[in-house]
């Protein structure tokens, strides 16, 4: 498992870096922060990083038998877990709060969403897999500059929505992607019938609370992997301290 962890650390940070080359990123690296929204490659950077800092101290520390290399690991490994618990703990308490931020970060992406391609895709993703449209529905759009009902705005796409928030008909093989065209001047009864009126938020609460047993299965199965790795790191670590003492 250590001797995989590296190699996958370094696809995810080849991935990213790949993805940030092809939006020019890498030529110029001052663009990392015009982008107003999330950026999804920083996960898969991110991810990488984390992977190949904890793959390379668990695999070296143990074939050399670095006993610093895996105390890091062994450290490491379990701040990451104290800190998986403490959000775990402070998102219980604070729901409210977690909800606006949540609210908030939606929102914060539907401005920037034709900004980046990768940030498009990841919203177009969660609406279509949860059926909604928006943070708490389909005039959050009005936040976009291309989508909003302003008489200033002079796109075809005014007071619409992306084609992520229409409903599906089975029959059609092709995604018509301006079926969300105008799909917020109608009223109310008629956007249902073309469009998904219930927001992200609300949904993805609801998506919780059906599958929490199988949330909190990973979650556990994840926390006992790394109580696992931390434990067999500090046996490896005892083990060899005391071949050595013996010398």
């Amino acid at each position: 498992m250590k001797l995989i962890s590296p190699f996958l650390g370094i696809a995810f940070l080849g991935i990213g870096l790949w993805a940030w080359n092809e939006k020019g990123v890498l030529s110029n690296i001052s663009s990392i922060t015009d982008l107003g929204g999330f950026d999804p490659v920083w996960l898969f950077l991110v991810v990488g990083g984390v992977m190949f800092i904890l793959g390379f101290a668990g695999c070296i520390g143990a074939l050399r038998e670095n006993t610093f290399l895996l105390k890091f690991f062994s450290v490491f490994l379990g701040i990451i877990f104290f800190l998986e618990l403490t959000a775990g703990v402070l998102a219980f308490v604070f729901k409210d709060w977690i909800k606006d931020q949540l609210y908030f970060f939606i929102n914060n992406n539907i401005r920037a969403y034709r900004d980046d391609i990768d940030l498009q895709n990841l919203i177009d993703f969660t609406q279509e897999y949860w059926q909604c449209c928006g943070a708490f529905g389909a005039d959050d759009w009005n936040l976009n500059i291309y989508f909003n009902c302003t008489d200033s705005n002079a796109s075809r796409e005014r007071c619409g929505v992306p084609f992520s928030c229409c409903t599906k008909d089975p029959a059609e093989d092709v995604i018509n992607t301006q079926c969300g065209y105008d799909a917020r001047q109608k009223p109310e009864v008629d956007q249902q019938i073309v469009i998904y009126t219930k927001g992200c938020v609300p949904q993805f609460e609801k998506w919780l609370q059906d599958n929490l047993t199988i949330v909190a299965g990973i979650f556990i199965g994840i926390a006992l992997l790394q109580i696992f790795g931390i434990c067999l790191a500090q046996n490896l670590v005892s083990d060899i301290e005391a071949v050595r003492a013996s010398w």
